[in-house]
């Protein structure tokens, strides 16, 4: 299977998603080339044929335009799969290329399992293996799936798109930083967390009373920071905080893929669990098989009897 990978550039910079792109490809095996809008003087490290657009002249952001450079690359290459990063510039090109070309796509990959790709249903509580039925199609892979245990090495062959004009019906303004507010976790030493199964917010308070005792922080999955238990600030996740504690204590959490890439660089994590099978315990140095809601104020009792 040909691929053809979508590399991306934003504020003069390469994102660091693409290193998963490119370890997505070596899993799958076979041939694959890379497409990007960015900048000769900043390259990725890849050993393949690299399809370079000047941002200069493309722009960062672009969609029109730059699913008009990519229809060109691909009738040129004549890939199998198309795959970008389950980002908001991929959420915004993957459906305007899969319309294009008539495709399917397949979003939030997470795993490949069989030859089949595997996507998240029923709110990450399940997966599911699904396979295109068209020629081509077009992929987005979830962020932390497919990270590699190495950054990629290498320089790669490069080659020039011509961009012959701007156009597109989009003025792209420039980015701007979210507001600064709640609490910063990426600094906190000690963090525990609260999942779906702690039940109800009422219990939100044994959380609270473990990170009090820890002298650390807590923090939330995206479910509870969706039901309004905890403010937003505090969620953990490909859409919230990445964390890096030493200490990462999860409770009822079961260890959905976008918010394991959010903590799974903690020196140290305990997983609190009465399912013995969930996805958290993978990555939890110590997986405790217990109801929360028993365990974690004995633990709270104990430490503060310290």
């Amino acid at each position: 299977m040909k691929i053809l990978l979508v590399a991306e550039y934003r504020d003069g910079k390469l994102l660091g998603t693409n290193s998963e792109l490119i370890n997505f490809a070596t899993q799958g095996g076979g041939e694959n080339c890379m497409f990007l809008v960015g900048s000769n003087s900043t390259l990725p490290n890849y050993t393949g044929k690299l399809y370079l657009a000047d941002a200069g002249q493309a722009g960062e952001f672009n969609p029109s335009l730059h699913k008009q450079l990519l229809l060109n690359v691909i009738e040129k290459e004549q890939p199998q799969m198309v795959v970008l990063a389950h980002s908001s510039y991929g959420w915004d090109l993957a459906p305007r290329l899969a319309l294009a070309l008539k495709a399917a796509q397949i979003s939030e990959v997470v795993e490949v399992k069989d030859g089949n790709l595997v996507v998240p249903s029923c709110n990450a509580k399940l997966r599911r293996q699904v396979k295109s039925t068209t020629d081509i199609a077009v992929v987005t892979l979830q962020g932390g799936a497919f990270t590699p245990a190495e950054e990629p090495s290498g320089a790669p062959e490069v080659i020039k798109v011509e961009v012959a004009a701007a156009g597109g019906d989009i003025q792209f303004a420039g980015y701007e930083e979210a507001e600064a507010g709640g609490v910063d976790l990426s600094k906190a030493e000690i963090i525990v967390s609260a999942g779906r199964g702690i039940g109800k917010p009422e219990n939100l308070e044994v959380i609270e009373n473990l990170a009090k005792a820890l002298k650390g922080e807590y923090g939330a999955s995206r479910p509870v920071v969706d039901a309004e238990w905890v403010d937003p600030s505090r969620q953990v996740g490909t859409t919230g905080q990445t964390v890096t504690p030493k200490l990462y204590v999860a409770c009822g959490i079961s260890g959905a893929i976008q918010h394991l890439a959010g903590m799974k660089k903690s020196e140290f994590v305990l997983a609190i669990n009465t399912d013995k099978d969930a996805p958290i315990g993978e990555i939890a140095d110590v997986l405790a098989v217990a109801d929360l809601k028993q365990l974690v104020p004995i633990l709270t009792e104990k430490l503060n009897a310290m």
